[in-house]
């Protein structure tokens, strides 16, 4: 089934959709999302460790940095 709005031509996405927001108060935060493919027997702590990882190789400045919020779940609706 084809949905209305699907673009033929969207990237394929990963089986979980997340968002984190790391904050250093009142110096830096950054709210970064996407999806992911977790590993076969990955724990939901093995992803978040993952996640972190890839924001802060993008945002050094955070790496000491505060997580404010964390969301991961299924993407499907």
């Amino acid at each position: 089934m084809t949905m209305p709005n699907a673009r033929p031509d969207a990237a394929p996405q990963g089986s979980h959709q997340w968002i984190l927001t790391l904050e250093l108060p009142g110096r830096a935060a950054a709210t970064e999302y996407g999806t992911w493919n977790p590993d076969p027997g990955a724990t939901r702590h093995d992803v978040f460790v993952a996640i972190r990882q890839h924001v802060t190789n993008r945002f050094p400045e955070l790496e000491r940095a505060t997580v404010a919020f964390f969301a991961l779940e299924p993407n499907q609706l």
